[in-house]
Protein backbone atom coordinates (compact mmCIF):
# COMPACT_ATOMS: atom_id res chain seq x y z
CA UNK A 1 0.00 0.00 0.00
CA UNK A 2 0.92 3.56 -0.41
CA UNK A 3 3.30 5.67 1.93
CA UNK A 4 1.07 7.83 4.02
CA UNK A 5 1.98 11.58 5.00
CA UNK A 6 1.38 13.73 7.90
CA UNK A 7 2.88 16.96 7.07
CA UNK A 8 0.63 19.35 8.01
CA UNK A 9 0.53 21.83 11.42
CA UNK A 10 4.07 20.10 11.83
CA UNK A 11 5.12 21.53 14.98
CA UNK A 12 7.27 18.36 15.94
CA UNK A 13 7.60 16.78 19.14
CA UNK A 14 10.83 17.38 21.62
CA UNK A 15 13.75 15.67 19.59
CA UNK A 16 13.69 11.99 19.77
CA UNK A 17 17.36 11.69 18.85
CA UNK A 18 18.51 10.99 22.66
CA UNK A 19 16.45 7.55 22.65
CA UNK A 20 17.07 7.16 18.93
CA UNK A 21 19.51 4.28 19.13
CA UNK A 22 18.13 3.14 22.61
CA UNK A 23 16.30 -0.25 21.26
CA UNK A 24 14.35 1.26 18.48
CA UNK A 25 12.89 -1.15 15.90
CA UNK A 26 15.89 -1.46 13.30
CA UNK A 27 15.98 -3.74 9.98
CA UNK A 28 18.69 -6.41 10.73
CA UNK A 29 21.83 -6.59 8.65
CA UNK A 30 20.54 -6.51 5.04
CA UNK A 31 22.91 -8.70 3.02
CA UNK A 32 21.09 -9.51 -0.20
CA UNK A 33 19.21 -13.07 0.06
CA UNK A 34 17.50 -14.47 -3.01
CA UNK A 35 15.60 -16.05 -1.06
CA UNK A 36 14.11 -13.00 0.57
CA UNK A 37 14.18 -11.66 -3.36
CA UNK A 38 12.06 -14.39 -4.51
CA UNK A 39 9.48 -14.29 -1.03
CA UNK A 40 9.26 -10.30 -2.25
CA UNK A 41 8.34 -11.45 -5.67
CA UNK A 42 5.81 -13.96 -4.83
CA UNK A 43 4.25 -11.60 -2.36
CA UNK A 44 3.96 -9.06 -5.07
CA UNK A 45 2.27 -11.25 -7.56
CA UNK A 46 -0.41 -12.81 -5.04
CA UNK A 47 -1.37 -9.81 -3.65
CA UNK A 48 -1.99 -7.89 -7.41
CA UNK A 49 -3.41 -11.38 -8.62
CA UNK A 50 -5.87 -10.86 -5.55
CA UNK A 51 -6.33 -7.66 -5.98
CA UNK A 52 -8.03 -8.14 -9.08
CA UNK A 53 -11.45 -9.90 -8.52
CA UNK A 54 -11.58 -8.10 -5.09
CA UNK A 55 -11.34 -4.69 -7.08
CA UNK A 56 -14.12 -5.75 -9.48
CA UNK A 57 -16.26 -6.49 -6.23
CA UNK A 58 -15.63 -3.42 -5.30
CA UNK A 59 -16.88 -1.80 -8.68
CA UNK A 60 -19.50 -3.31 -8.34
CA UNK A 61 -20.23 -2.28 -4.65
CA UNK A 62 -19.29 1.39 -4.65
CA UNK A 63 -22.26 3.54 -5.94
CA UNK A 64 -24.36 1.56 -3.27
CA UNK A 65 -21.94 1.88 -0.49
CA UNK A 66 -21.66 5.90 -1.44
CA UNK A 67 -24.77 6.48 -1.32
CA UNK A 68 -25.71 4.69 1.96
CA UNK A 69 -22.35 5.11 3.64
CA UNK A 70 -20.52 7.77 1.94
CA UNK A 71 -18.08 8.46 5.48
CA UNK A 72 -17.06 5.01 6.91
CA UNK A 73 -17.54 2.54 3.79
CA UNK A 74 -17.83 -0.48 5.51
CA UNK A 75 -18.31 -2.55 2.71
CA UNK A 76 -15.11 -1.38 0.88
CA UNK A 77 -13.27 -1.25 3.70
CA UNK A 78 -14.03 -5.08 4.50
CA UNK A 79 -12.39 -6.03 0.95
CA UNK A 80 -9.48 -4.29 1.47
CA UNK A 81 -9.29 -6.15 4.97
CA UNK A 82 -9.60 -9.42 3.08
CA UNK A 83 -7.28 -8.26 0.23
CA UNK A 84 -4.30 -7.49 3.13
CA UNK A 85 -4.81 -10.55 5.44
CA UNK A 86 -4.98 -13.11 2.89
CA UNK A 87 -1.92 -11.56 1.08
CA UNK A 88 -0.03 -11.35 4.31
CA UNK A 89 -1.09 -14.64 5.58
CA UNK A 90 0.71 -17.12 3.50
CA UNK A 91 3.67 -15.26 3.87
CA UNK A 92 4.45 -13.85 7.55
CA UNK A 93 2.29 -14.16 10.35
CA UNK A 94 1.05 -10.40 11.92
CA UNK A 95 -0.22 -10.54 15.78
CA UNK A 96 -2.50 -7.97 17.08
CA UNK A 97 -1.83 -7.59 20.89
CA UNK A 98 -4.37 -5.20 22.80
CA UNK A 99 -7.85 -5.87 20.82
CA UNK A 100 -9.72 -5.09 23.89
CA UNK A 101 -8.54 -1.33 23.42
CA UNK A 102 -9.88 -0.77 20.10
CA UNK A 103 -12.89 1.47 20.11
CA UNK A 104 -16.00 0.39 18.18
CA UNK A 105 -15.75 0.50 14.51
CA UNK A 106 -18.36 3.53 14.14
CA UNK A 107 -16.40 5.67 16.65
CA UNK A 108 -14.22 8.73 15.22
CA UNK A 109 -11.27 7.68 16.52
CA UNK A 110 -7.61 9.14 15.62
CA UNK A 111 -5.41 5.86 15.11
CA UNK A 112 -1.57 7.03 15.17
CA UNK A 113 1.46 4.77 14.65
CA UNK A 114 5.14 4.54 13.83
CA UNK A 115 6.13 4.36 9.94
CA UNK A 116 8.60 2.13 8.87
CA UNK A 117 7.73 -0.25 6.02
CA UNK A 118 5.87 -0.78 2.72
CA UNK A 119 4.26 -3.47 5.27
CA UNK A 120 2.61 -1.29 7.61
CA UNK A 121 -0.58 -1.18 6.06
CA UNK A 122 -1.11 -4.48 5.05
CA UNK A 123 -0.41 -4.69 9.04
CA UNK A 124 -2.65 -1.80 10.26
CA UNK A 125 -5.81 -3.49 7.89
CA UNK A 126 -5.57 -6.56 10.56
CA UNK A 127 -7.21 -4.28 13.33
CA UNK A 128 -10.31 -4.52 10.65
CA UNK A 129 -11.29 -1.03 11.36
CA UNK A 130 -12.88 1.40 8.31
CA UNK A 131 -10.16 3.92 9.13
CA UNK A 132 -9.64 6.44 6.45
CA UNK A 133 -5.59 7.33 5.58
CA UNK A 134 -3.27 10.12 3.84
CA UNK A 135 -1.47 9.57 1.40
CA UNK A 136 0.21 11.09 -1.64
CA UNK A 137 -1.74 11.90 -5.01
CA UNK A 138 0.43 9.98 -7.03
CA UNK A 139 -0.36 6.73 -5.71
CA UNK A 140 -4.05 7.17 -6.40
CA UNK A 141 -3.51 6.61 -10.24
CA UNK A 142 -1.54 3.35 -9.19
CA UNK A 143 -3.93 0.61 -11.11
CA UNK A 144 -6.09 -1.25 -9.18
CA UNK A 145 -4.53 -0.27 -5.87
CA UNK A 146 -4.92 3.52 -5.68
CA UNK A 147 -8.23 3.37 -7.70
CA UNK A 148 -9.21 1.20 -4.92
CA UNK A 149 -7.71 3.49 -2.19
CA UNK A 150 -9.85 6.48 -4.14
CA UNK A 151 -13.01 4.39 -4.04
CA UNK A 152 -12.58 3.24 -0.28
CA UNK A 153 -12.49 7.15 1.05
CA UNK A 154 -8.78 7.62 1.75
CA UNK A 155 -7.40 11.30 1.45
CA UNK A 156 -5.20 12.47 -1.17
CA UNK A 157 -2.78 15.27 -0.46
CA UNK A 158 -0.50 17.32 -2.51
CA UNK A 159 2.97 17.00 -0.12
CA UNK A 160 4.45 20.58 -1.35
CA UNK A 161 1.03 22.67 -1.18
CA UNK A 162 0.14 24.24 2.03
CA UNK A 163 -3.51 24.45 0.82
CA UNK A 164 -3.98 20.58 0.06
CA UNK A 165 -2.18 20.08 4.02
CA UNK A 166 -4.76 22.36 5.43
CA UNK A 167 -7.73 20.35 3.15
CA UNK A 168 -6.31 16.85 4.37
CA UNK A 169 -6.74 18.19 8.34
CA UNK A 170 -10.18 19.71 7.12
CA UNK A 171 -11.43 16.12 5.30
CA UNK A 172 -10.21 14.38 8.63
CA UNK A 173 -12.17 16.57 10.82
CA UNK A 174 -15.09 16.32 8.72
CA UNK A 175 -14.76 12.07 9.09
CA UNK A 176 -14.16 12.26 12.45
CA UNK A 177 -17.34 14.76 13.02
CA UNK A 178 -19.52 11.45 10.85
CA UNK A 179 -17.97 9.08 13.47
CA UNK A 180 -15.31 7.41 10.69
CA UNK A 181 -11.82 7.05 12.25
CA UNK A 182 -8.60 8.24 10.85
CA UNK A 183 -5.51 6.79 10.23
CA UNK A 184 -2.13 9.03 10.62
CA UNK A 185 1.90 7.84 10.86
CA UNK A 186 2.59 11.29 12.82
CA UNK A 187 6.37 10.94 11.61
CA UNK A 188 5.51 12.13 8.67
CA UNK A 189 6.94 9.55 6.49
CA UNK A 190 8.69 6.45 6.51
CA UNK A 191 11.49 5.92 8.66
CA UNK A 192 14.91 5.44 6.62
CA UNK A 193 16.32 2.72 9.23
CA UNK A 194 13.56 1.65 10.99
CA UNK A 195 14.17 4.20 13.99
CA UNK A 196 11.19 6.05 14.94
CA UNK A 197 11.61 9.41 14.62
CA UNK A 198 10.37 12.46 15.82
CA UNK A 199 6.21 13.04 15.98
CA UNK A 200 4.19 15.90 13.99
CA UNK A 201 1.66 17.78 16.04
CA UNK A 202 -0.91 17.28 13.26
CA UNK A 203 -2.80 14.44 13.77
CA UNK A 204 -3.14 15.65 17.80
CA UNK A 205 -4.21 19.04 16.87
CA UNK A 206 -7.21 17.02 14.57
CA UNK A 207 -7.90 15.21 17.66
CA UNK A 208 -7.86 18.05 20.17
CA UNK A 209 -10.29 20.17 17.81
CA UNK A 210 -13.02 17.13 17.66
CA UNK A 211 -12.59 15.92 21.15
CA UNK A 212 -11.69 12.41 19.62
CA UNK A 213 -9.99 9.90 21.33
CA UNK A 214 -6.31 9.13 19.93
CA UNK A 215 -5.46 5.41 19.57
CA UNK A 216 -2.07 4.68 19.66
CA UNK A 217 -0.02 1.46 17.62
CA UNK A 218 2.90 0.11 17.91
CA UNK A 219 3.97 -1.60 14.74
CA UNK A 220 6.94 -4.03 15.68
CA UNK A 221 8.89 -6.32 12.96
CA UNK A 222 7.85 -4.51 10.03
CA UNK A 223 11.17 -2.98 8.85
CA UNK A 224 12.53 -6.52 10.03
CA UNK A 225 10.60 -8.39 7.22
CA UNK A 226 10.76 -5.31 4.54
CA UNK A 227 13.05 -2.26 5.27
CA UNK A 228 12.32 0.85 3.86
CA UNK A 229 13.97 1.15 -0.09
CA UNK A 230 14.38 -2.68 -0.09
CA UNK A 231 11.17 -3.32 -1.06
CA UNK A 232 12.36 -6.39 -3.02
CA UNK A 233 13.27 -8.32 -0.41
CA UNK A 234 11.16 -9.87 1.96
CA UNK A 235 12.28 -11.77 5.06
CA UNK A 236 11.15 -14.73 7.12
CA UNK A 237 9.41 -13.88 10.01
CA UNK A 238 6.40 -12.35 12.02
CA UNK A 239 4.91 -9.20 13.05
CA UNK A 240 3.38 -7.32 15.89
CA UNK A 241 0.49 -4.86 15.86
CA UNK A 242 0.09 -3.75 19.08
CA UNK A 243 -2.70 -1.54 19.66
CA UNK A 244 -2.50 0.92 23.50
CA UNK A 245 -5.16 2.25 25.49
CA UNK A 246 -6.87 5.40 24.11
CA UNK A 247 -6.33 8.64 24.77
CA UNK A 248 -8.91 11.45 25.77
CA UNK A 249 -7.22 14.23 23.37
CA UNK A 250 -7.62 18.02 24.86
CA UNK A 251 -4.38 19.13 24.42
CA UNK A 252 -2.19 18.32 21.17
CA UNK A 253 0.80 18.57 22.88
CA UNK A 254 0.55 16.79 25.47
CA UNK A 255 -1.18 14.10 23.59
CA UNK A 256 1.53 14.04 20.78
CA UNK A 257 3.94 13.28 23.57
CA UNK A 258 2.30 10.61 25.63
CA UNK A 259 1.38 8.52 22.38
CA UNK A 260 5.05 8.90 21.44
CA UNK A 261 5.98 7.70 24.35
CA UNK A 262 3.55 4.35 24.52
CA UNK A 263 4.26 3.63 21.28
CA UNK A 264 8.30 4.29 21.69
CA UNK A 265 8.51 1.98 25.14
CA UNK A 266 6.53 -0.84 23.47
CA UNK A 267 8.89 -0.86 20.42
CA UNK A 268 11.70 -0.63 22.76
CA UNK A 269 10.59 -3.63 24.52
CA UNK A 270 9.43 -6.14 22.22
CA UNK A 271 12.05 -5.31 19.52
Amino acid sequence: RARVADRASVVPRASASAAADAGASSPRDEKVSVIAIARAMCFYLVTFTLALPLFAAMCAMFPFTYLTDKYRRYALSFINDIWAVVSTSLFFKVEVIGKENLPPADAGAVYVANHASYLDIYSLFHLRRPFKFISKVSNFIIPIIGWSMYMTGHIALKRTDRKSQMKTLKDCRELLQKDCPVLFFPEGTRSPDGKMGDFKKGAFSVAAKEKALVVPVTLVGTADRMANGKEWMLRAGGIKVIVHPPIKCEDAQACCDESYRVIKEALVQHS
